[in-house]
């Protein structure tokens, strides 16, 4: 019998050439995909390039062009690279096509209706000369670990995971200034509406064909509560976050 088979790859970043590490997170799913054709399944096998996000914006400006333009350098090159290699996608598109924002707006508006979103005023890091919200990766200042030089997102010498709040002596990446905090209303996945869900899933799973360490793993996250932890307790930084317990 012809069975169905979905296969969704990773989405690499289109903000710099893919190293052979990066090819090779990417080269299972290629595998997988001729695997099942060549059983006779019916496979959709589709990944893209990841045109949104902080680093492609970051680079796109040191370089004084627009994300866009940047983003399509690279997409162009891994179309290439991966032509070049011989891997199957059925489909490899990006992220900034308009049904891509389509879709995911829909399904924004979906979780939203049924309650699965809900919403928080934050503080944020603000740059009064740039005048806008500053993401993660544009601020930068010292680590509260290691006092080595970090971003607002991780600190590379400690691997620290931050926010810029946890940083001192915070500047500015794009004009060097210091920021001030502005609050900014922020959506939340309700996680934690899921967890009864996702306990059971797994209980299934453990029956199926997961690994014993996917099982463990996931059943360790899930007896934490999925609401029940963050990274700001891990590293004993103090939690700022908006109720967990949701």
């Amino acid at each position: 019998m012809t069975t169905n088979v979905f296969i969704g790859g990773a989405w690499p970043y289109a903000n710099g050439s893919l190293h052979l590490g990066r090819l090779a997170s990417l080269l299972p799913g290629d595998v997988l995909a001729r695997y099942h054709r060549a059983k006779g399944d019916q496979v959709l096998y589709v990944s893209g390039s990841d045109c949104h996000g902080t680093p492609v914006a970051v680079q796109a400006a040191q370089e004084g062009i627009e994300p866009s333009a940047f983003a399509t350098r690279y997409h162009e090159e891994f179309k290439e690279c991966f032509a070049s290699l011989g891997f199957t996608y059925d489909n490899y598109t990006r992220t900034d096509q308009p049904f891509h924002h389509e879709v995911v707006q829909q399904l924004f508006l979906k979780l939203l209706d049924n309650g699965h979103l809900y919403t928080r005023t934050v503080q944020q890091t603000y740059c009064e000369t740039d005048e806008r919200f500053l993401p993660d990766r544009y601020v930068e200042g010292t680590c509260p670990v290691c006092r080595m030089r970090a971003r607002g997102d991780q600190c590379d010498y400690c691997s620290t995971l931050l926010d810029p709040s946890d940083l001192t002596d915070r500047t500015c990446k794009l004009c060097g200034n210091p920021p001030i905090e502005r609050p900014t209303v922020h959506y939340y996945l309700a996680l934690s509406k899921f967890q009864a869900e996702m306990e059971r899933y797994v209980s299934k799973a453990r029956k199926g064909s997961w690994r014993d360490n996917a099982v463990q793993l996931t059943s360790r996250y899930l007896k934490k509560g999925t609401a029940g932890s963050c990274r700001h307790t891990r590293f004993n930084l103090g939690c700022r976050c908006p109720d967990r317990r949701l």
